[in-house]
């Protein structure tokens, strides 16, 4: 027992480490994306248009065909009980459930696709109704170019669950560097793009391009689409249904999160929503790296564990994965509240992106910040549920903070602005997490005591680190050096200080990130 743990988390730790290499590669191009739409669309009435618009097609591409979305979950959770052990090809059975799902998919989809595109007007108006009429039409303009985009969405979402199931983790995290190529190469090519018109159009072109790149692995892999219209006999599709449908009603609950907002946002002042958009997509991209590497192989490995009720297996690779996951988010944590302003300056501040633009959104990411931790353990959680075939407990949870979120939003924005949009944001993921934690309960216990310990040791560290790092900053500051190598300078600093404390308090992460540091270089 001991040995096959000691293999599964040797390989688990493995695939994170290759998941993760992709990703930062993924989200160095997606940064550099946002880079140049920020140089050429800055933080206004364009940019705020698109985003605006972007927020419909994008619940179809991220949030439920995403790595981590619905159609992903419910295709992992149910497929990956069924392939069997060393398989590399679909069988007839794996075929004739793919192209059910798939059919039914895209139905459904295209209707919504073509409703969107026809009422795009309608649909912005409703969004953003306190934004300009300007504002409104624009928007309308980039959501009827970008409609296919939904269609898309439904289907690249059933690729990524069939490529992780047969443990293709690359592929899926691969196909989104495509999308931001596509969006980098055409609006650098086009001149005079007043309107934001192409930037629309690459975001389209980005979509199916994801498509296209996962179709030949997903025929290698055996599967063949035949429109399939088996909807109410086959009860694997109905085990997929099952979760699907409250997952969907999940993330779209998340999305009119992301509505109130947009609501609220459209009230301040002109580049508010766009400053909150280039705000998370900073937040996201260390946040991402971390907890995508280490879920999207732990949730086949969740769901498995499941299946044959190894309830200690699912608290050792939660607490162990979680915690590695909270090790190293305190130190971004730390970079982000002491060096923020400084490293949106240095990326973001040239062309149409002023130091107003700089200013708001340095304000939305610190407050946004605060929902780092409660957002490892609310996503890490939420796949264990998902593991035990239960998407009805997140979406409940998430649902009943739909009202908090609005009255958070209705007390803070007045005082705060776009802080207090993203303040509320970081509340929420925090109540969300702690519902979630309580109600696991029901399922299994979960031992989190120790993993409270941690937190609280690690917590404390990083205060101290963050002490000692403001009296290097203003030493630094005062030097008045170039920007870049301040920046530089102080994240070796925050390494280096939050390193030699967790080696000092005996955080047993950071001695297990020793030896393996030691193991390869012996090697």
């Amino acid at each position: 027992m001991t040995s096959n743990v000691a293999q599964k988390s040797e390989s688990l730790l493995k695939s994170a480490w290759m998941i993760a290499v992709v990703i930062v590669i993924s989200k160095l191009i997606g940064f550099l994306r946002d880079i140049v739409t920020a140089n050429f669309y800055g933080a206004g009435l364009v940019s705020d248009s698109y985003f605006y618009a972007y927020q419909i097609p994008s619940l179809a591409l991220i949030l439920l065909g995403g790595v981590g979305g619905p159609f992903h979950s419910a295709v992992v959770s149910v497929f990956s009980k069924l392939i069997p052990a060393g398989a590399n090809k679909a069988d007839e059975q794996l075929n004739k459930l793919f192209n059910t799902f798939l059919t039914a998919t895209l139905i459904v989809f295209v209707i919504l696709g073509v409703l969107i595109f026809t009422f795009s007007d309608v649909i912005m108006n409703i969004i953003i109704s306190n934004g300009s009429n300007e504002l409104v039409n624009l928007a309308s303009q980039h959501l009827k170019i970008m409609s296919p985009v939904f269609v898309i969405g439904g289907i690249v979402g059933i690729y990524y669950g069939i490529l992780v199931s047969y443990k293709k983790f690359m592929i899926p995290n691969i196909s989104p560097i495509l999308m931001s190529l596509a969006i980098i190469i055409i609006i650098s090519l086009v001149k005079n793009d007043d309107n934001g018109t192409m930037l629309a159009v690459a975001t389209t072109v980005g979509a199916v391009c994801q498509f296209l790149f996962q179709l030949p692995k997903i025929r290698q892999l055996g599967f063949r689409f035949k429109p399939n219209f088996d909807f109410f006999c086959n009860e694997k599709f109905k085990n997929i249904i099952e979760l699907l449908f409250p997952a969907i009603l999940s993330s779209t609950v998340g999305q009119i999160h992301i509505y109130v907002d947009m609501f609220f946002a459209s009230s301040l002042k002109e580049g508010a929503w766009s400053a909150i958009g280039y705000a998370n997509r900073i937040f996201q991209f260390p946040v991402g790296i971390l907890v995508t590497a280490f879920l999207v192989p732990l949730f086949p490995l969740f769901s498995r564990l499941v299946a044959d009720k190894d309830y200690d297996g699912i608290r050792y690779y939660f607490n162990k994965g979680v915690g590695l996951l909270n090790f190293a988010t305190f130190p971004i944590l730390i970079a982000i509240v002491l060096l923020g302003y400084d490293g949106v300056k240095l990326v973001f501040e040239r062309g149409e992106f002023g130091s107003d633009a700089t200013f708001m959104v340095s304000e939305a990411l610190l407050f946004l910040s605060v929902s780092l931790l409660p957002y490892v353990f609310r996503d890490s959680i939420t796949r264990v549920y998902y593991a035990f075939n239960d998407s009805k407990t997140p979406f409940y949870v998430a649902f009943s903070s739909i009202i908090l979120k609005a009255l958070l939003n209705w007390f803070m924005v007045p005082t705060l602005g776009i802080g207090g949009i993203t303040l509320s944001t970081s509340l929420v993921t925090l109540w969300n997490a702690i519902i979630l934690g309580c109600l696991i309960r029901k399922k299994m216990s979960f031992g989190l005591r120790k993993y409270f310990v941690d937190l609280t040791k690690m917590f404390f560290i990083s205060i101290l680190t963050y002490l000692v790092c403001l009296v290097f900053y203003n030493l630094i500051i005062s030097l008045n050096l170039p920007l870049i190598i301040n920046l530089f300078v102080m994240l070796l600093i925050i390494c280096l200080v939050y390193g030699i404390l967790v080696l000092l308090f005996k955080v047993e992460y950071a001695y297990e990130l020793l030896n393996r540091i030691k193991a390869k270089c012996l090697k």
